[in-house]
C-alpha cells in the first residue's frame, strides 16, 4: 500500500535510484555516431518517460487515497482511525514525519486551498 507511505528523503533517494536503474535496463544504451555505445543520462531518461517518475506516482496515489478517506461515511472504520487522536503527546525531540504531514505538504505545493470541496467534486 504505497498510498500510506511516509516519504522520507532517504526513501525518495532510494526509489529514484532504483527507478533510474530499471529504466536504463528497459531503454538500453544509446549508439552514438562514432559507433560507440553509452548509457543514457538521467535527463535523457526523464525525457523518455515524460517527467513521470515513481515519486510523483506515489504522491498522486497518496492524494487519491486521502480524497477517498474524506468521501467515506463517518461510520467507516478507516475514517475513524484517520480522525483518531492519541491521548498522549509525541515524544521529545524532532518529530517524525507523519502521513498527514506529507499530504498537507503535497496540498500546499499544489497550491490547493479549497481541497475539501474539490475532494467532494469527484469526476468518475
Amino acid at each position: 500500500m504505497h498510498q500510506t507511505w511516509v516519504l522520507k528523503e532517504s526513501i525518495i533517494q532510494r526509489l529514484s535510484v532504483f527507478g533510474r536503474k530499471i529504466l536504463r535496463k528497459i531503454f538500453g544504451p544509446t549508439k552514438e555516431d562514432n559507433g560507440n555505445w553509452r548509457i543514457k543520462t538521467n535527463i535523457e531518461l526523464d525525457e523518455l518517460i515524460k517527467h513521470r517518475n515513481i515519486i510523483n506516482y506515489v504522491k498522486a496515489q497518496r492524494l487519491s487515497w486521502f480524497g477517498h478517506i474524506h468521501r467515506m461515511p463517518e461510520t467507516s472504520s478507516v475514517k475513524k482511525i484517520h480522525k483518531w487522536k492519541t491521548f498522549t503527546g509525541r515524544p521529545v525531540g524532532r518529530p517524525k514525519s507523519r502521513w498527514k504531514d506529507d499530504v498537507r505538504n503535497d496540498l500546499k505545493n499544489m497550491k490547493l486551498v479549497k481541497w475539501t470541496e474539490q475532494v467532494q467534486e469527484r469526476n468518475c
